[in-house]
């Protein structure tokens, strides 16, 4: 695509990255045919090659609209695209730069700016953790589209952390509301590895991933986020405390893993951090990535039922950010589950998209009840995922419980 960049834009990061993206595309429109929102609303501007249009006009200088915002707003930043596109556009980069540029020239209704305020400060804010024991109280009286997101309160298990110590090391990223609404994923994470004679380290003063802030259009207060948590991690990482060098950064939240994978691009021109990120972004593991040892080390040990039937719906992060397909169904078969996808659409995104589901409740939810509806007919006991956002979005909207795979595993050890 031939681009021709305004002054304001020429020779900056931002708009020379954008541009060298934009040059990528050459219009084939693959793209719309595995765009969750162009297939619901029909309309150019809502699929990928509509906004890399509006982007690149903004780019060019032409006067940025409401609307542009409305169309960015409206991208799940799922990323299917990227998988479908010949050409190798980084459209989920792209869009993040165009999204910060059009909230620094677009203001939005009050409304609006005040929900995005609350989302951005509050989730990442440590006191978070008390406004969901808050929320529990109060559910009964909270809208709708909050109450499924407040979920029921962990059991004992979830405060289990596994106390022995092991040769080999890895550092887990516990996030920013998991440990609140999920703690038992974080816990649960860290016995499976203990039980393969992995020991889970955690840095106290590593929490959001940087994707909340990112991804409304904060850049720098992503990027905050980022050299924050590099900053905790990397004593482990450089083994400079007593308990030693880790062998991987793990994941077991794939939109946090997607975003720190993507640290080192993020980062590439901060002097202080870029090496840094780079060798953060190389440390980085989705926790399936260890399946083949988990596999190993807990095959013998697990009692599964023959023809346990699980439905597993790979996260849009993992499949398609991570570009990461396979694995965890693999291991999973291997230990002795009957692992079923939907039939139909196991590609496209359930609509949860963080906290695209509070903001865009209309298409969040649409997008949740047709990955539903592709679901259920599997009749599995259990829905399993990669990514608390995903579950929570998916119970939200079924009967049929809905975990993090690794729960699974944690419950069956004997």
């Amino acid at each position: 695509m031939q681009t021709h960049l305004s002054p304001e834009f020429r020779g900056t990061p931002e708009g020379e990255e954008a541009g060298a993206i934009l040059r990528q595309c050459v219009h084939c429109g693959f793209c719309t045919a595995t765009c969750p929102t162009y297939q619901l609303l029909g309309d150019e501007l809502d699929g990928p090659r509509g906004r890399i249009y509006l982007i690149k006009q903004l780019l060019e200088g032409a006067p940025v609209t409401r609307s542009t915002q409305l169309h960015l707003d409206r991208c799940l930043t799922c990323r299917n695209c990227e998988s479908t596109c010949p050409s190798g556009v980084q459209y989920g980069r792209l869009v993040d730069i165009g999204r910060h540029l059009v909230e620094q020239r677009v203001e939005r209704p009050r409304g609006e700016r005040t929900a995005r305020w609350l989302l951005k400060q509050g989730l990442t804010s440590p006191a978070f953790g008390p406004a969901v024991a808050a929320g529990r109280a109060l559910r009964p009286l909270l809208p709708a589209r909050l109450k499924d997101k407040v979920t029921a309160a962990p059991g004992a298990r979830a405060k289990l952390w596994p106390q022995r110590e092991h040769k080999r090391k890895v550092l887990m990223l516990l996030g920013c509301v998991q440990p609140s609404l999920a703690p038992n994923i974080n816990s649960a994470t860290a016995r499976v590895l203990d039980a393969a004679g992995i020991q889970t380290l955690v840095a106290d003063e590593a929490r959001c991933c940087g994707a909340i802030r990112g991804h409304l259009g904060d850049t720098e207060g992503s990027l905050a986020d980022m050299r924050r948590n590099i900053d905790a991690w990397w004593p482990l990482i450089e083994g400079l405390t007593s308990q030693g060098r880790v062998e991987a950064l793990v994941l077991n939240a794939s939109a946090c893993g997607t975003t720190v994978k993507e640290y080192g691009l993020a980062l590439a021109q901060d002097p202080a951090y870029a090496e840094k990120a780079r060798r953060v972004a190389e440390l980085a593991r989705d926790v399936g990535e260890l399946l083949p040892d988990i596999v190993a080390a807990l095959k013998p040990r697990l009692k599964i039922a023959p023809g346990t039937r699980v439905a597993y719906h790979p996260p849009c992060s993992l499949q398609h950010g991570q570009k990461l397909r396979g694995g965890v169904e693999d291991g999973l078969r291997e230990l002795g589950f009957d692992v079923r996808l939907a039939a139909g659409e196991s590609h496209l995104c359930c609509g949860s998209a963080g906290t695209y589901s509070v903001l865009q409740p209309q298409l969040s939810q649409a997008l949740r009840r047709r990955k539903l509806a592709h679901l259920e007919p599997l009749e599995a006991g259990v829905i399993v995922s990669a990514n608390f956002g995903c579950i929570q979005h998916l119970q939200g909207g079924t009967k049929t419980p809905v975990r993090h795979w690794i729960e699974l595993l944690d419950e069956l050890i004997a």
